[in-house]
């Protein structure tokens, strides 16, 4: 009974640590990372209905940071095996990229406490995820990639279809609807008797399910509270009312003195309707009755002077940039990018 009490305790002790080392980030964002908070003087436009917080289109990215080192770890992948992608990396970024954001949400109303507890949780999940995966693709996985050789198997290439097919998938639909149980049916249903196969089959069939079991679990969730929306309003200038209508997704609302009223598609489909308004001469006035918008871009150099925070990209060999810019300076900053080296990525709406 001693020896069980020993090894209870050692296990109570070591869940201890573990914990406190998830937790720890959020510790240092919470105490490290908080500016002193200013009100906008910014009168909106738009009814309080269509109104969003102007500190989420900063809080926005954190979730991005995870599709986007699945981008990162599929591009890694697709060539190479699942160790040479640097976890921790990615998960250092989450947590000092937020630190970031958190400092800048404080010149635009700060951080709502239902957004903090949203990306700390996610953040400590990805953290826990991606942990857990480097402990065993760092070990086990290498040895069965040093037993297999400089040829790859069968199910690390189609490992790597699925990891780019789920990135993709994430830039407009959330994680939890992926068919997490069909990926793993299907690298089962390809094994050949290679090793390397075998150990794929199993130890990605594992992920899998755990992942479908989870999401289920989130999706109830959701449900219950339901879902965010999926459009937002704003006002332009610059364009006529039949122009506007031909734009996919988007809905004229209403004329008014500032310009049109519209509503268009939220997520990964407003960044590519954003500029294309813009390259159509459109100009922007209030967006979700704010007049400070995030967006994303990629260049070749490490950093840029205007941004909030940069970083390479692993997998691509350039660096994001995290750019904050007035509303009503979008068309110009989206038409100029490509003059300052730059690609659009993502335009984060709120």
């Amino acid at each position: 009974m001693r020896f069980l009490w020993r090894w209870l305790k050692r296990l109570v002790l070591l869940l201890a640590v573990l914990l406190a080392a998830l937790l720890a980030p959020v510790g240092y964002v919470e105490l490290a990372c908080q500016g002193e908070t200013a009100e906008t003087d910014y009168a909106a436009l738009l009814p309080p209905e269509h109104r969003r917080l102007e500190s989420r289109t900063l809080m926005t990215y954190p979730e991005w940071h995870i599709v986007h080192a699945y981008d990162d770890y599929a591009e890694v992948i697709s060539e190479g095996d699942p160790h040479d992608y640097a976890f921790f990396r990615s998960i250092t970024g989450y947590w000092s990229s937020l630190c970031s954001l958190t400092l800048a949400s404080a010149d635009h109303g700060g951080v709502d406490w239902e957004t903090r507890q949203m990306v700390y949780v996610i953040g400590v999940s990805f953290t826990a995820e991606l942990a857990l995966k480097a402990a065993y693709e760092e070990t086990v996985g290498r040895v069965f990639t040093w037993i297999r050789g400089e040829t790859r198997a069968p199910l690390d290439e189609m490992a790597a279809v699925q990891a780019r097919g789920y990135a993709t998938f994430l830039q407009q639909v959330p994680w939890y609807r992926w068919d997490f149980a069909g990926d793993a049916d299907a690298l089962q249903a390809a094994a050949t008797d290679q090793l390397r196969d075998r150990e794929r089959a199993f130890a990605l069939g594992i992920e899998n399910n755990v992942k479908a079991a989870y999401a289920g679990v989130i999706a109830e969730a959701v449900a219950g509270v339901g879902f965010d929306e999926l459009t937002l309003r704003m006002i332009v200038t610059g364009v006529g009312r039949a122009d506007l209508q031909a734009l996919p997704g988007v809905t004229v609302i209403a004329e008014r003195a500032q310009g049109w009223e519209i509503e268009t598609p939220r997520y990964r489909e407003l960044t590519g309707l954003l500029a294309q308004m813009a390259e159509a001469g459109a100009g922007f006035v209030e967006i979700a009755g704010n007049d400070d918008i995030m967006l994303t871009a990629l260049s070749d150099a490490p950093t840029h002077p205007d941004a909030i925070h940069s970083f390479a990209r692993q997998g691509y060999g350039d660096y994001r940039h995290l750019l904050l810019v007035p509303v009503t300076e979008l068309d110009e900053t989206l038409r100029g990018l490509a003059d300052q080296g730059l690609r659009l990525e993502h335009v984060h709406d709120y």
